[in-house]
């Protein structure tokens, strides 16, 4: 196949928007390229389409490699595999277990995961392409990474392989610190290259990220910004959240738990269209999830809707494939007896921290300024504390410091994760408008 035919069959597959940055970014003869880039906004399908057309033009070993084994595999390796065309060159051009591929002028393209960076060393690399890079972990760049690109190569003694580290912001961590030098420390080898992800996707696709979104999680992840954490973990509460709403005696309760041990607290809230409404609260100081259930009990028994949903941490259920009760049993034991009908919503394994929290954050407002989460700040006096107070914890982007008010802020989050998650496969790629002829730039 000529390469005229192959660059028409890259550009039906995935076509790519007019961006100048992104064409500096597959021109410029720089061996160390960062690209902090909103996310779907093109960055790895202009990896994909450069590491396969300088594979196909200079011979030699090429890279692809992210956090983990199966990241890597999971982005790249069905697309690279049609890209290259393997299933025109045969089966012999492809290691399924070694996630290797073979073109017929002797380069290789491998996928490699950064969980053990160690699998960078020991090979002649001409270049590749580092996804993710915001999540490998920090020192494997300088401890595995960069020397295996320093490495000299007796057949080539004057070629220095290249590589772009690209991906999306997350906190002033290490990923910052590449940023920075490449965009101050007037290093040669080294350049910066970042674009809005509102630059590429139209105009609903950023409507949508911006109604799910906080304000900062949508700057880090659409606009490639490099966002500091703030002392407090939900940093846009405030009196737009608070509500003098009651429970009305229709309305099916939606009971959001913690299990720690003192305080053990959950939060009682309603839904109201897309509204959140946190408008009571159970805190029990050395209690047990039996003594939350009775108290439950006593405190909603005039309310004529005999429904609840459940929401709060799988731990909770810990037990129950052996036979023992859980904290979850016990409760709803407690609940059918007192004649409610329970319904449990929780998650086979607990939201990551970060997920949790942003998804809270995007009900308290998003980056349209919108608030969909609200607190009656004298029946939930705890919930209310806990979201104007929970501290990030010193040196950490995400962790929460330790505060007998975080328990039910952090059972709440288990409710909105459930309802309202933030998930980023509803970003659908799109089509943009024009293609670009990627192999004459």
């Amino acid at each position: 196949m000529t390469d005229h035919a192959h660059q028409k069959d890259m550009e039906r597959w995935y076509p790519l928007a007019e961006h100048p940055i992104q064409t500096a970014l597959v021109n410029d003869k720089v061996r160390f390229k960062v690209v902090p880039a909103g996310r779907r906004s093109g960055k790895s399908e202009r990896a994909k389409r450069f590491v396969v057309r300088e594979a196909m033009r200079e011979p030699g070993p090429y890279f692809v490699a992210a956090p983990t084994r199966d990241q890597v595999k999971r982005i790249y390796w069905t697309d690279l595999k049609r890209l290259c065309f393997t299933s025109v060159f045969g089966d012999r051009s492809v290691s399924e277990s070694e996630l290797q591929i073979r073109l017929p002028n002797g380069s290789t393209i491998s996928l490699i995961g950064l969980d053990q960076p160690q699998r960078m060393e020991g090979v002649h690399w001409i270049g590749g392409i580092i996804d993710e890079i915001a999540d490998v972990r920090e020192g494997a760049w300088q401890e595995h990474i960069s020397p295996a690109l320093d490495t000299f190569n007796p057949s080539r003694p004057d070629y220095r392989p290249w590589c772009w580290l690209i991906g999306v912001p997350d906190g002033l961590n290490h990923y910052f610190e590449m940023a920075e030098y490449a965009r101050t420390s007037g290093d040669p080898d080294w350049k910066l290259y970042t674009w809005k992800s509102a630059d590429i996707l139209p105009k609903d696709v950023i409507d949508a990220a911006k109604r799910r979104m906080s304000p900062r999680q949508y700057r880090q992840e659409y606009e490639a910004s490099f966002e500091t954490a703030s002392g407090r973990v939900y940093e846009d509460y405030g009196p737009d959240n608070y509500t003098n709403e009651v429970i009305k005696p229709h309305e099916q309760l939606m009971w959001c738990h913690d299990f720690n041990f003192t305080p053990m607290s959950s939060g009682v809230g309603v839904r109201r269209g897309n509204d959140f409404f946190i408008l009571d609260e159970i805190v029990l100081q050395s209690a047990v999830a039996r003594q939350s259930a009775l108290e439950f009990v006593e405190k909603f028994k005039n309310h004529q809707n005999r429904s609840v949903i459940i929401y709060g941490d799988p731990a909770g259920r810990a037990g129950e494939k052996h036979g023992h009760a859980s904290d979850y049993t016990e409760i709803e034991q407690v609940l059918r007896s007192n004649n409610w009908t329970v319904t449990r919503k929780v998650k086979n394994a607990a939201p990551a921290i970060k997920d949790r929290q942003n998804s809270v954050r995007a009900k308290i407002k998003n980056a349209r300024g919108e608030v969909s989460l609200f607190v009656n700040i004298e029946k939930a006096k705890y919930a209310h504390k806990g979201f104007s107070t929970v501290q990030i914890k010193k040196g950490s982007t995400f962790l929460e410091d330790c505060s007998e008010y975080q328990h039910i802020t952090t059972a709440i989050g288990y409710c909105v994760d459930y309802e309202w998650p933030i998930n980023f496969k509803e970003d659908v790629k799109v089509e943009p408008i024009a293609s670009v002829n990627h192999f004459n730039r």
